[in-house]
């Protein structure tokens, strides 16, 4: 068995003897890496390169450029004012624009219409006004101008038992519509 196990190791170390003699390497050695910035130096210190600073007068950006490295352009300056952090995920942005949004958002604007309810109008004054309670209860008293429900609806009429609120939607190619709805009176349940 140890015969078998050494003839094993030899076919190896025979085929990697085999395989590694006629390799480059992939990129320059290091001796030629060197050789070729002592040439660089040599030539800047003789004055050839006049396009280039002189090594002991050199700047931070002109060695760079010196050493062959690509210059940053003076004149270039990033300005992030109004540009999305590359760091951040869609999702943290759209969810902190979603909060922003419902933070400025009145408490009517935070239902969808469907959710609120009429309970009265009154119309026959100056300005008509109208009495809407949300889903948790609570009670609001709206005039023509006012904002209700999550589309950006804006009230635009107020009869004697009903509300127009005209919303806007934004469908999936971004084309903008506008819709009125109709908030009516509820009848009672009782007799």
């Amino acid at each position: 068995m140890s015969v078998r196990i050494r003839a094993v190791g030899v076919a190896m170390a025979l085929a990697v003897l085999a395989g590694c003699g006629g390799e480059k390497p992939l990129g320059p050695t290091t001796g030629e890496f060197n050789a070729e910035r002592q040439a660089l130096v040599a030539e800047l210190a003789r004055g050839k390169r006049k396009d280039r600073a002189a090594p002991g007068k050199a700047t931070g950006r002109e060695a760079g450029e010196a050493a062959g490295l690509p210059s940053l352009s003076a004149e270039f300056h990033y300005d992030p004012t109004g540009r999305r952090d590359p760091f951040r995920s869609y999702e943290w942005e759209y969810l902190n624009r979603e909060i922003a949004n419902a933070e400025q958002a009145g408490p009517l604007e935070q239902y969808e219409l469907g959710q609120l309810a009429l309970l009265g109008v009154v119309w026959d004054v100056g300005r008509a006004r109208a009495l809407v309670q949300d889903p948790s209860g609570m009670s609001y008293v709206v005039a023509a101008g006012a904002r209700m429900g999550k589309n950006e609806g804006l009230v635009t009429r107020i009869d004697d038992n009903l509300v127009v609120v005209r919303e806007r939607y934004v469908d999936l190619y971004g084309n903008e519509s506008t819709k009125d709805i109709e908030l009516r009176i509820r009848a009672s349940d009782g007799g």
